[in-house]
């Protein structure tokens, strides 16, 4: 395994500086990865986090992960690159220096933009060489999601089994962006965790992600199975989602939770004029599972408000936020250990 012009043997652990375009002050800049070579043969997965400066869970997930014992009995290599805009997360910004969104300038080129450039350098250094990926996001600033898998089933339907396995309460089905890691990645199989809000640490979608990863892992047969045989329950799969949208300008009051299950025609909150003078509510026109929020009461009219996954029947829906709720909200002395 040779990356940055490193050769890590196998059985070794080591740290690895990406040399990036320097600031215009002549600092210079390195993304940092970090490589476990196991000393048995198997998959080389690549776990990335901070495509997206501002997205901070992702990094905390990445420190937990390396921390993790049962790496010491590791089969192929695991690559994490805890920051890969190391750009925006100096400066808290989703964006790199020029503007421009890093998770849409895939796979980049070596003559390209600062984004282009530094899409270039994880594709060849790091993507290239794995044989599975997990890259892992929040939402937007402002907004929060509950912790989901997004794949492309459609284009990727092997894809199934490894989603599954990593266990979160939501697949979505979502096609793939241009200019994406996802889209670049082709056919190297590639989980996409959003959960959380940028900025923030949400420890339920860091202790899900962590739990995620490493159930990837052994799915992979990269680590030994649990001897606990633990059972999980099944995610469920939604095939579509929508933003709900503010009705008019105002202060919302937002009435339903994060992973809430949402009727169609149901209430989701109210807007009003900082008078109180007019009051609209804002109603679902879909059934589902609210998978994300804006966390901002100031809104304007047309503002994406609430996204929901959307079903005929929440049933199944409703079963698996339980079921998830019920595994990580436990006390902290019955948490899971790793």
């Amino acid at each position: 395994m040779v990356i940055g012009g490193k050769s890590i043997q196998p059985g070794q652990r080591c740290y690895v500086d990406l040399p990036l375009p320097p600031l215009y002050t002549h600092t210079s800049v390195a993304m940092p990865v970090h490589v476990i070579h196991g000393k048995q043969p198997g998959p080389v997965l690549f776990v990335t986090a901070a495509i997206h400066g501002d997205e901070i869970n992702g990094i905390e997930i990445i420190r937990r992960l390396l921390a993790t014992k049962s790496l010491s009995r590791l089969a192929g290599t695991l690559i994490a690159v805890p920051v890969v805009n190391v750009y925006g997360f100096v400066s808290q910004s989703r964006y790199l220096p020029d503007r421009r969104d890093l998770n849409r300038s895939f796979p980049g080129s070596e003559t390209g933009s600062m984004a282009a450039r530094l899409a270039n350098t994880l594709m060849s250094e790091i993507v290239a060489k794995c044989t599975h990926g997990i890259d892992l996001h929040t939402a937007a600033e402002g907004r929060a999601n509950f912790p989901q898998i997004r794949v492309d089933l459609d284009s990727h339907p092997e894809l199934l089994p490894l989603a599954e396995a990593f266990a979160p309460p939501i697949l979505v089905d979502s096609t793939t962006r241009d200019g994406t890691l996802r889209g670049a990645a082709g056919n190297l199989p590639l989980l996409l965790y959003e959960a959380g809000e940028a900025l923030r640490f949400d420890d339920l979608a860091i202790r899900a992600g962590l739990k995620g990863v490493l159930n990837v892992m052994r799915h992979l047969k990269m680590l030994p199975a649990n001897k606990s045989g633990e059972r999980r329950g099944k995610p469920w799969l939604a095939n579509n989602s929508a933003w709900m949208r503010a009705p008019q300008s105002g202060i919302l009051r937002s009435r339903i939770r994060l992973g809430g299950i949402v009727e169609e025609g149901g209430v989701l909150g109210y807007i009003s004029d900082p008078f109180g003078e007019s009051e609209q509510a804002v109603i679902s026109d879909a059934s589902g599972v609210l998978i994300g929020i804006t966390k901002l009461p100031l809104v304007h009219e047309g503002e994406a408000l609430y996204h929901v996954a959307t079903t005929e029947s929440t049933k199944s829906a409703a079963r698996a936020v339980h079921d998830f709720h019920l595994e990580y909200e436990q006390p902290v002395m019955k948490r899971l250990k790793y």
